[in-house]
């Protein structure tokens, strides 16, 4: 009997296996390079607008807001928005096309790299991008008066965390949804009221009670109250569950993302 014919397959060592984490995350950094430009423009323009018309816009009207002048209130409610537009929407389109009409990958999967470890990949690209682009209306915000603090260093860690779980989000319904004219409805009966719940434009404590609760249940929210403590202080235990929401969302959106996507690649 040959070597070659005699020779074992490749056993897998185990769960995410750093080199083929690797080779998805380095696919992604090359491939990046061809479309940066564009994808950084839409991700940190249009936050960055919503900034400076509310800040500036609405900020004439109303001075402050819960005892912030307003454009500080909204530059660093801002911060979430910039993440959730630049996680969610690149990883549910994304992923849609790379799976139904690039056959990325079904390439992928050819080569020794798993589902867990493809879409493990995907959303911590995608996080590590919404980590960098959440930064933007930060910086806005500093240059119209916005004083910097050593809380905002860990703003790209609040950022990298709730776009980990926002990407893990879009995948899912990329892997749900079995069509990308369907993605409307996610948009406007989700992440749209999502958005606005948030507190990113305006307090929410004269809202209604149930519009609170609902509130505390919203990921985006626990994201801006957790960028705004860190520009203007902590505020111990309440931060801690805050920190603990955005990880739950995170783990939770994760292990969804790679449940559905094995149930859409693995037939």
């Amino acid at each position: 009997m040959s070597a070659a014919s005699g020779a074992a397959p490749r056993r897998r060592l185990g769960r995410l296996e750093r080199l083929a984490l690797g080779g998805v995350l380095i696919r992604e950094v090359i491939n990046f390079s061809s479309y940066w430009r564009s994808t950084t423009f839409s991700s940190t323009v249009e936050p960055t607008i919503f900034l400076v018309a509310f800040g500036f816009g609405f900020g004439s009207l109303v001075s402050t807001v819960a005892g912030l002048p307003y454009v500080e209130f909204v530059g660093t409610g801002t911060v979430a928005t910039a993440v959730l537009f630049s996680s969610v929407f690149p990883a549910m389109f994304s992923s849609f096309v790379k799976r139904e009409f690039q056959r990325t990958y079904d390439a992928i999967l050819a080569a020794p790299v798993d589902v867990e470890e493809l879409v493990t990949g995907e959303a911590l690209w995608i996080a590590c991008r919404a980590a960098v682009y959440g930064n933007v209306p930060l910086l806005v915000a500093m240059i119209f008066g916005l004083d910097p603090s050593w809380g905002m260093l860990l703003v790209p860690f609040i950022s990298f965390i709730s776009g980990f779980g926002w990407a893990g989000f879009g995948i899912s319904v990329a892997a749900i949804l079995k069509s990308i004219d369907n993605f409307g409805y996610v948009t406007s009966s989700v992440i749209t009221p999502l958005f606005l719940l948030a507190g990113t434009f305006f307090p929410l404590d004269q809202l209604p009670e149930w519009a609170r609760v609902l509130a505390q249940l919203n990921p985006l929210h626990h994201s801006v109250v957790l960028v705004r403590h860190a520009a203007f202080g902590f505020e111990g235990w309440s931060d801690l569950g805050n920190v603990a929401a955005l990880v739950g969302f995170a783990l939770v959106m994760w292990r969804l993302a790679i449940n559905r996507s094995e149930r859409r690649l693995i037939v």
